[in-house]
């Protein structure tokens, strides 16, 4: 259950309408790394935890505080919007020549679409994708996206912060911040207490070692023009899982054949000279999947 209260996180006061950084703000609403993702990414991770306790609640806690910052922008963008009407401030932006080449005043759609509110897009109006969310079921991948999403989320707000010079969107800004400096040291820690409670290692899966080419799981392979890329710990010493020895390899050699792909079936029209000769039939893959398998186990001769 989800309860909203009418006050928000923290106070929307600009001192001034402003439609063209109102357009720049929407990408901290729907833009890859906006709070939408972010409230997304956390929501899906924490339904799909499948332990009860500490890091569910975690995911939750987080993941609830996040829709509290939609709405935060999305109130900042609509005062921003406040008595600006499309053709008016698209006279604005014309005064500044970068202003009008890159964001050509406010985003129409905010008038045309949104009546002067917040859109589910970014700064160019492409509409959120559900598809930006990380939400694996494995809290080690997933903990390690929740950094790089605070982290990109924290760049931009930074990049945003030097573009205005209103006092109350910088206020709600500092806000922002400095959440995204504290949910990065959150998941930071989270990492670390996984490995120390030993539910997650750091490899994900921790699985499948004995499985892989373990001679090709050491080794940078010197594939640039860069001379510099031995210089770090990652050619050298104990890998960070304490398994593995990191490795460079100066001169690597491919270990395949000449790149060729199958003859292609005619009825697909692919452009073709007969030179590997007829396609292939047909056939069945050898997989039967769980129901196959089950299947063979309950009767074999079938």
């Amino acid at each position: 259950m989800f309860r909203h209260t009418d006050h928000m996180q923290f106070d929307i006061a600009p001192e001034n309408p402003d439609p063209v950084y109102a357009r720049k703000l929407q990408e901290l609403i729907g833009g890859t790394f906006g709070e939408m993702t972010v409230t997304m990414q956390y929501l899906f991770q924490g339904w799909n935890c499948r332990m009860k306790g500490k890091y569910k609640d975690l995911i939750m806690d987080v993941a609830t505080e996040e829709i509290g910052h939609v709405e935060m922008i999305a109130t900042m963008v609509a005062r921003l919007l406040e008595g600006a009407p499309a053709t008016e401030s698209t006279k604005n932006a014309m005064g500044d020549p970068v202003v009008a080449a890159v964001m050509g005043g406010m985003d129409p759609q905010q008038a045309i679409v949104s009546g002067g509110g917040a859109l589910l897009a970014n700064s160019n109006g492409v509409p959120w994708s559900g598809g930006n969310i990380v939400a694996s079921g494995n809290l080690l991948a997933d903990f390690r996206s929740n950094v790089s999403l605070e982290s990109q989320g924290r760049l931009q707000t930074a990049r945003l912060f030097h573009m205005t010079d209103d006092p109350g969107v910088k206020a709600m800004l500092r806000f922002n911040l400095a959440r995204d400096t504290y949910h990065q040291n959150l998941w930071l820690a989270a990492i670390e207490e996984l490995k120390a409670d030993g539910i997650e290692d750091t490899i994900v899966p921790n699985d499948l070692f004995d499985e892989e080419f373990a001679e090709h799981a050491t080794s940078l392979w010197h594939l640039s023009d860069g001379a510099d890329a031995d210089k770090g710990r990652w050619a050298h010493g104990t890998a960070p899982d304490g398994i593995h020895q990191n490795g460079f390899l100066a001169n690597p050699e491919p270990l395949g054949n000449v790149q060729a792909g199958p003859p292609p079936d005619p009825k697909l029209y692919a452009t073709y000279d007969g030179a590997m000769g007829e396609p292939r039939s047909a056939a069945f893959a050898t997989e039967k999947g769980v129901v196959g398998k089950i299947k063979d186990a309950v009767d074999p001769t079938s």
